[in-house]
């Protein structure tokens, strides 16, 4: 039996910006992680296809309660596709459907992206996640079921082309939550007349976290590879993680007096200054700045506690 199994699971918080490997679910890498941390609690963020790699946010502890914030974010992409195949999953892992030849010039390829700009709405692919009736969609694609799936309002923020050679093609997407690159990829070849599927899909970015906070799975792995686990190289796994509140960071911060900062903390409604107009706010402690919670201002003045972490936390 592998001896670092026996070590208890913790109560640990936080954010990890796991750097996705590609071959690998997201949700068998989440495993791995809470047992890397020894987490009690776990969640990610939205699932990257397995061929995808990239920004991965793993939340620990009292920060899934936060997680939806991150799912509902912004993303960016970076995305190699070829064009004059049609694959039934969108990209690589799946079946060739048709080949068609690729006749098209810089110009038309051009024009052709540019529909995608702005706010459209986007037909899920049946080889994904999404639940019908219960069950995955891809449980219905690899019985060669077709179900019906409903559109999803997204907005396409930038697209560039990075590369062309004429089959195969580069490009870097900003995107709203929701969005599917490989039906973005798929739809371009149907545009195009020639069919096209996605063969390297890279995630760089998830709402405002920097590329350069993540970590892999390698070194994760490697700080905990020791024949006896102790505090210290947990302390180390631990000082990789971004505070809960990371995830919020798009929302204003008020600081509230102790006394206040329990009054909400029970649960009840307080009035602040009036210069707080409405919207939801990240609630802070005044004297340590110590985050515990989102409040929503829902009249000028008057703060209403929405969701808390726990008391042992603050």
């Amino acid at each position: 039996m592998d001896h670092r199994l026996s070590c208890s699971y913790r109560n640990i918080d936080g954010i990890i910006l796991l750097d996705k490997p590609g071959g690998v679910s997201s949700n068998n890498l989440l495993q791995t992680v809470k047992q890397l941390f020894r987490a009690k609690k776990a969640g990610h963020t939205g699932v990257l296809d397995q061929l995808a790699t990239g920004m991965l946010p793993i939340c620990l502890g009292e920060a899934t309660k936060f997680s939806q914030y991150l799912l509902d974010a912004d993303k960016r992409y970076r995305v190699t596709a070829k064009l004059g195949e049609r694959t039934d999953t969108y990209d690589a892992t799946g079946k060739i459907i048709s080949t068609s030849p690729v006749i098209l010039d810089q110009v038309m390829l051009e024009q052709t992206l540019a529909q995608f700009y702005g706010e459209t709405h986007q037909v899920p692919p049946m080889f994904s996640t999404i639940k019908y009736q219960g069950r995955p969609l891809y449980e219905y694609a690899r019985k060669g079921i077709e179900v019906p799936r409903e559109a999803r309002l997204i907005h396409i923020y930038d697209l560039q082309l990075l590369y062309w050679d004429h089959t195969n093609i580069e490009l870097e997407v900003h995107c709203s939550k929701g969005t599917y690159i490989r039906t973005i990829i798929n739809d371009l070849g149907e545009f195009l007349g020639c069919g096209a599927h996605v063969t390297r899909l890279r995630r760089l970015a998830v709402a405002h976290y920097p590329a350069a906070r993540m970590v892999t799975l390698q070194m994760l792995q490697k700080t905990i590879d020791v024949p006896q686990v102790t505090e210290t190289h947990l302390a180390q796994l631990d000082a990789l993680l971004l505070p809960i509140d990371s995830a919020l960071a798009n929302l204003p911060a008020i600081n509230l007096p102790p006394t206040i900062a329990a009054r909400v903390r029970l649960g009840q409604t307080v009035v602040v200054d009036t210069a707080w107009q409405r919207g939801l706010v990240r609630v802070r402690i005044a004297d340590t700045l110590r985050f515990f919670g989102i409040g929503e201002i829902t009249e000028p003045g008057r703060l209403k506690p929405r969701r808390l972490i726990t008391e042992s936390l603050i």
